[in-house]
């Protein structure tokens, strides 16, 4: 149902896209126009297909999926040059507000050059545009350190080095080499824990072998954590949690993992996404949600808390866990941020990126790793967050 519902979005999206092209390109262009269209989505159907039967994981057919990543390129192409048009549009109406309506059925020839000129313009606005978004998407992330202060630290875990990693997304936008950079660079920090947030796939438990294959024995001294997120649960997670425990990456939802380090202890934390208990993608329930009083049955009173929960929204349920220190994802930072200063993520929620406190408790939300959709970032470039736990 999800790919049936994105190749529906997609030939509505190209509709509107054949009747901005028709308006830019001279009309001896017209006929053809619906047949290259065709041409360049066989690609990303077939790919949508192969999906949908339980086909086009990684290891299946590497060329379509090269070429089905072309059209995803295109989609994204797509919606920015209409994105401009209808900013050319609305340019035109509100300059040419005072000015008579043409008589009859006339369509004013100032109009249509005006809105051609813009189509052709915004065509070149909308490549340099993707090819920065792209850049952004597939260049580095960027690594930011933070150092965090509590009152109530134990002694034992001054200096406790943290990473986090979150929405790596492997699928069909991300690949084998650029999971295998990420776990490079956040090797060379040198983190005591390795902690990941979630959406570790698009939305097929078999993508996610690459992350096996990058972080099976990653070398942190204390191990590797995560919790699984909303796409995790697109399907049955069944085989991520036994993939993920094989290889060494423990997974604690609504479960805690305790770290002991010279005579003070860490409580990992983890509380389930609520897209365990929803079930609507192919109507399984695999678990509760988050449940604050599981992930807490274990943890000794002196332990200092550390919570791992992929949506933000969902900090509330960590502060009742005891959590000090909450780390999520979810919201990529907006991922396409068009407007500046203004975070696309907005749109789920108030918690878009960075830091947020309650008192002296902290939240932190990551940008993330990884891309939906669409394979661009704008303003939002992908993320590797490290913590440096200090006694205030």
């Amino acid at each position: 149902m999800l790919f049936l519902t994105g190749l529906v979005l997609i030939f509505l999206v190209q509709w509107l896209h054949l009747r901005l092209l028709r308006l830019e390109l001279p009309s001896r262009y017209h006929r053809a126009l619906p047949w290259i269209l065709g041409l360049i989505h066989i690609p990303l159907i077939l790919f949508a297909g192969l999906r949908i039967i339980g086909l086009g994981g990684h290891g299946a057919l590497p060329l379509l999926r090269g070429m089905a990543r072309g059209g995803f390129y295109f989609q994204a192409f797509t919606v920015l040059h209409l994105l401009a048009g209808m900013a050319a549009e609305g340019l035109w109406h509100l300059w040419s507000r005072h000015k008579p309506e043409p008589p009859g059925e006339a369509l004013d020839p100032g109009r249509r050059a005006f809105l051609r000129t813009a189509a052709l313009a915004s065509t070149g606005a909308a490549v340099a545009f993707g090819a920065r978004g792209a850049r952004e998407a597939y260049g580095d992330p960027v690594i930011t350190r933070h150092e965090l202060a509590f009152t109530n630290l134990p002694p034992g875990l001054e200096g406790l080095r943290l990473a986090q990693l979150s929405d790596l997304h492997s699928g069909p936008l991300v690949g084998p080499e650029l999971v295998r950079r990420w776990r490079d660079l956040t090797a060379r920090e040198r983190p005591d824990l390795l902690l990941i947030t979630g959406d570790l796939v698009d939305s097929r438990p078999d993508e996610l072998e690459p992350v096996v294959d990058a972080f099976a024995g990653f070398p942190a001294t204390f191990g590797t954590f995560a919790v699984l997120g909303n796409h995790d649960y697109f399907d049955d997670p069944r085989p991520i949690w036994r993939d993920l425990e094989a290889a060494g990456i423990r997974c604690v939802e609504n479960a805690s993992a305790l770290v002991r380090r010279n005579g003070s202890t860490l409580a990992v934390m983890g509380l389930q996404d609520p897209m365990a208990r929803n079930g609507r993608f192919r109507r399984m329930v695999f678990g509760p949600g988050p449940r604050p009083a599981e992930a807490t049955r274990d943890v000794p009173v002196d332990a200092f808390r550390l919570c791992l929960n992929h949506r933000p929204s969902e900090w509330e349920e960590a502060l009742t866990a005891g959590a000090r220190l909450t780390l999520s994802g979810h919201t990529h930072g907006g991922q396409i941020n068009p407007i500046p200063g203004v975070s696309s993520a907005h749109l789920i929620g108030p918690r878009t990126q960075g830091f947020y406190r309650q008192g002296e408790d902290v939240l932190y939300v990551s940008r993330g790793l990884g891309v939906v959709g669409l394979p661009l970032r704008i303003a939002a470039p992908p993320e590797i967050a490290i913590f440096t736990l200090r006694r205030a």
